[in-house]
């Protein structure tokens, strides 16, 4: 770990030398229709319209986030079974760390650059995606000024919206959203080169996007059937959402929502396998040879959708007097290229999910919540069916708005795994607390 850790100081440095005078003239910087990287952006799905910041030339504006975690958890499964990592002791985690760019480049257009720095999966810096954002088109005319009052337009490599939940997740050391330690034990979470186009109607709004379908680019021609590389019969992501959110008054918010993701064909779908950052639950039912790198997904199961992929995501947010409510039902079915190929059929999974906060205060400073979170379905094959539930109890303690300390209980167990496989009888538990940081 010295050495990784050595190269991850040596590039913060060199890359904060070198920023440090844009940093100087846009720290302060109001980027418009910008989503806050601290605890004002908590429960902001898509960003903003907003009106009320004007453009006044190029800005732009440096930010991060920074998550230091120590973790105290315990895990066995079904005596037989491929033994577990065999250190898994209290201690801290290595630190993640995100860099975050925006640029207003023009009235009513911005750019975001998100770059991973350190990260559990990458020993190098690691770009998330950039993409830009119009929410105003240099073009005179007011057709085009009407039709961007409604629109905003993003184009690039980005995070596709697909769900409600991804607003609410842990990103690399982006962890300041998430009122607890983890993401889902199914993440939705998918990087592509694509367009969004999101539409605004009073309290409705709705999205299209279509994407290349893939984590990366690539111009290769198809092959044959078969064929187990990213090359095989690429076809777009095609997701839309329609959301419907009402702020009664000062004290009651709802949302609610409805995503559907499809692709029909794709070499390497990674939308439950997207994440280039990492658990925060490390080495967790992980085998007894498992590095950080290489074993970084623990606690979270991919149902391996690769090739053929239709999902749903459904959710709900209610906000009452600081009572917070956040529910997810999800339904995925897909395969994978061997299984399409050999003419077995799709496998079907469901996620459920909800948590319950309380966040106390004028300001909201400290919250307590609990989350239960169930994935139930054909995760390894269609002739069988396995269970994996989470409970997890958590708070939090906003110092400032931009520093957080967080920490949870958590408990999940696996069930209906085959004889053999070191997730049969699995079960993980104890307490992880973090430090974070978000401006």
């Amino acid at each position: 770990m010295k050495p990784f850790l050595t190269n991850c100081l040596r590039k913060c440095a060199a890359i904060a030398l070198l920023l440090s005078p844009l940093a100087m003239q846009g720290q302060q910087a109001k980027i418009q229709n910008w989503r806050p990287y601290d605890q004002s952006g908590i429960n902001v799905f898509e960003s903003p319209k907003d009106s009320a910041t004007s453009f006044d030339g190029l800005k732009v504006r440096i930010g991060a986030g920074f998550t230091q975690q120590f973790q105290g958890l315990k895990h066995s499964n079904t005596a037989g079974s491929p033994l577990l990592y065999p250190r898994l002791k209290s201690g801290f985690n290595l630190a993640q760390a995100n860099l975050n760019i925006d640029v207003q480049l023009a009235d009513g257009i911005a750019l975001n650059l998100v770059t991973y720095l350190s990260a559990r999966h990458h020993n190098e810096a690691w770009v998330k995606g950039g993409y830009i954002q119009f929410d105003k088109v240099p073009f005179k005319g007011k057709v085009w000024e009407d039709i961007m009052k409604v629109v905003t337009l993003k184009i690039g490599h980005y995070q596709l919206n697909y769900g409600d939940q991804h607003f609410r997740r842990s990103d690399g050391g982006q962890t300041l959203y998430n009122p607890f330690i983890e993401n889902y034990i199914m993440d939705a979470f998918a990087t592509e080169v694509g367009a969004e186009v999101i539409l605004r109607k009073g309290d409705i709004t709705g999205v299209l996007s279509a994407s290349n379908g893939l984590i990366n680019g690539g111009v290769q021609a198809p092959l044959e059937p078969g064929s187990t590389t990213e090359t095989y019969k690429r076809n777009p992501s095609l997701i839309a959402k329609l959301a419907y959110d009402k702020k009664f008054d000062e004290n009651l918010r709802l949302r609610v929502a409805g995503s559907v993701f499809h692709n029909s064909s794709s070499g390497r779908s990674t939308l439950y396998a997207g994440d280039r950052t990492g658990s925060n639950y490390w080495f967790a039912m992980e085998a007894a040879n498992a590095t950080a790198k290489d074993n970084f997904t623990s606690g979270r199961i991919s149902p391996n959708f690769t090739n053929q992929i239709t999902a749903l995501q459904f959710n709900a947010l209610v906000r009452a007097y600081g009572f917070e409510f956040f529910g997810t039902f999800e339904n995925a079915q897909g395969r994978t290229i061997n299984e399409k190929v050999a003419g077995t059929p799709k496998r079907k999974v469901n996620q459920f999910a909800v948590d319950g906060i309380y966040r106390i205060g004028a300001k909201e400073n400290v919250f307590l919540g609990v989350r239960y979170n169930q994935v139930k379905g054909e995760l390894v094959n269609a002739t069988t069916e396995q269970t994996v539930d989470r409970v997890a109890f958590g708070a939090g303690w906003f110092l400032t708005k931009n520093v957080l300390l967080k920490g949870e209980y958590v408990n999940q167990n696996y069930k209906g795994y085959a004889t053999g496989n070191i997730l049969n009888g699995g079960n993980f538990k104890g307490v992880v607390v973090e430090a974070v940081v978000g401006f």
